[in-house]
């Protein structure tokens, strides 16, 4: 009815009127996208969970035991009380930099079958980034939590709050206070975004959160989430991540075989620790990524089959 109001209101003028229809449309079309009603089915099986995470992790058995443990829960709750609303824990992975706390958010939404929301924190400085702005505003559109679920087109998604602890420091009270909405069962399904003006339900979302360290996140969003510390890897587990995980996908992705590119044993640990401690395992992966590359235009000029040993680790790797 206020749509319809303002159109009568503003038809006395052609440009006044085509502003307003345009901003009008582009509203209704907001409205349509969003997935209201719309949920997608959980997988609920324990072997597939336990399966899908020992695919993509190595070791971390108490974040997956964790994470099974949900899936239990969600599982006994759906057959037994299906008509009841199910409240999701809120996760936080805390740990340093490269030891799986993104790559495992992104395991839950596989795991559950679930689309993936990833919202970055990393220096964002104005909480309406989240929220969106007014209609009034021409260029107006919703934040990033609505424009996510219109494009995920479920409203039960998997949504990563990624590094919340690295939004700037002048916009950190108020950033804070929209995670305490977000993260808050009791007000979470009303969702209010600045340009829809109407709430959205998310109670039906599974939140997980990342952070390198939590001092600077605020005491009221601490109480609302579940911590799960990311340990650090050592030397013997790189060397298992990078055989088992990271060189197989390197190979796939840069279409070389696993007999075009050998790495001998004994020149893992250089491949690991080339400029001394990493706690995770970016280095690592940058490390294979590299030998791949160079591996891939020594094939394309007639060499068919590369071995990393000790006569040529440091051609290989200019930096050990």
């Amino acid at each position: 009815n206020e749509l319809f109001a303002q159109l009568e209101v503003n038809s006395k003028s052609e440009d006044t009127f085509w502003n307003f229809y345009q901003s009008a449309s582009k509203y209704i079309d907001w409205i349509i996208k969003l997935p209201w009603n719309t949920q997608s089915q959980d997988i609920l099986d324990l072997d597939h969970t336990r399966q899908k995470l020992d695919e993509n992790h190595y070791g971390l058995d108490e974040v997956k035991q964790r994470i099974q443990e949900y899936v239990s829960i969600l599982a006994l709750q759906k057959s037994r009380h299906p008509q009841e609303p199910f409240r999701a824990p809120i996760l936080l992975f805390v740990g340093l930099v490269g030891t799986g706390k993104t790559t495992m958010a992104k395991s839950i939404a596989d795991v559950l079958g679930r689309q993936l929301i990833r919202i970055p924190f990393g220096g964002l400085g104005d909480p309406l980034y989240l929220r969106g702005q007014s209609r009034l505003h021409p260029e107006a559109e919703p934040g990033a939590i609505i424009r996510g679920l219109a494009q995920a087109k479920t409203n039960n998604p998997v949504i990563l709050l990624d590094e919340i602890d690295r939004v700037a420091d002048d916009a950190l009270n108020t950033i804070m206070g929209v995670l305490v909405e977000l993260l808050d069962p009791e007000q979470n399904d009303r969702f209010s975004d600045h340009y829809l003006d109407y709430p959205f339900n998310l109670s039906q979302a599974f939140f997980v959160a990342t952070c390198n360290n939590t001092a600077r996140i605020a005491t009221a969003v601490m109480d609302r989430l579940e911590v799960i510390q990311m340990p650090s890897y050592n030397d013997e587990e790189k060397m298992m991540i990078g055989k088992k995980y990271l060189l197989p996908k390197a190979l796939k992705e840069s279409a070389i075989t696993s007999d075009e590119l050998i790495i001998n044993d004994d020149m893992w640990p250089n491949i690991v620790r080339p400029l001394g401690f990493d706690a995770g395992v970016r280095t690592l992966k940058r490390n294979i990524e590299g030998l791949c590359r160079k591996t891939a235009a020594l094939i394309l000029s007639g060499t068919p089959k590369i071995v990393i040993d000790d006569n040529n680790v440091k051609k290989f790797m200019p930096q050990w």
